[in-house]
């Protein structure tokens, strides 16, 4: 296959929504490979609070990477969980919540010192109605000309797909969890 009609793009919209899982382990790739090509990445969590694997994991890696590497936990947990989680969170905590974590995402993708920025599960935010879909909107158009932006999370709305040049929906063929087992550490978080 010849390649010299092909052109590259200075920055791209990649999307990783869907029912099952690997949506944040993508992103998380994403991550790795933008690092190792020396690239300024911010990594912007939107419901994670509590401790996951990846939390330890770029907590040991920043060291190590100083300033090419910003990480921000925003959110207060999974939105209208109820009992699942320890305390419970209103929608007024969880809707404010949202709206930090957005300025921060909206800041690092919009000020040109990221070459990536990768907001982990805004699309959840999204569809709770924690945040609208004019500032999903936003987020993507706002971005400086060379900042890729990678979006993760269930239910990305279907309208502003023509905004984004890479769209995977991960569509769940199994999962333990229908069988009645809880999500594994260091598999599922």
């Amino acid at each position: 296959m010849a390649f010299e009609n092909y052109k590259t793009k200075e920055s791209v919209v990649i999307v990783y929504t869907g029912e099952s899982k690997g949506k944040t382990s993508a992103g998380l790739g994403l991550l790795v490979r933008a690092l190792g090509n020396r690239w300024n990445v911010a990594f912007i969590q939107f419901i994670k609070h509590w401790g996951v694997g990846e939390h330890v994991f770029i907590r040991d890696i920043m060291p190590l990477f100083k300033d090419q590497l910003h990480f921000y936990k925003g959110g207060k947990g999974f939105y209208n969980a109820g009992d699942i989680s320890a305390e419970f969170v209103t929608h007024e905590q969880h809707k404010a919540a949202a709206a930090e974590t957005y300025a921060e995402a909206l800041r690092c993708a919009a000020s040109g010192d990221y070459d990536l920025v990768i907001c982990d599960e805004l699309s959840n935010a999204v569809h709770d109605g924690l945040l609208t879909q004019a500032q999903l909107k936003k987020i993507i158009t706002s971005r400086a000309a060379h900042t890729s932006l990678c979006i993760t999370g269930r239910d990305f709305p279907e309208v502003l797909l023509p905004l984004v040049d890479i769209a995977t929906n991960m569509t769940k063929i199994k999962h333990h969890f229908d069988d009645k087992f809880l999500a594994n550490k260091g598999i599922d978080f």
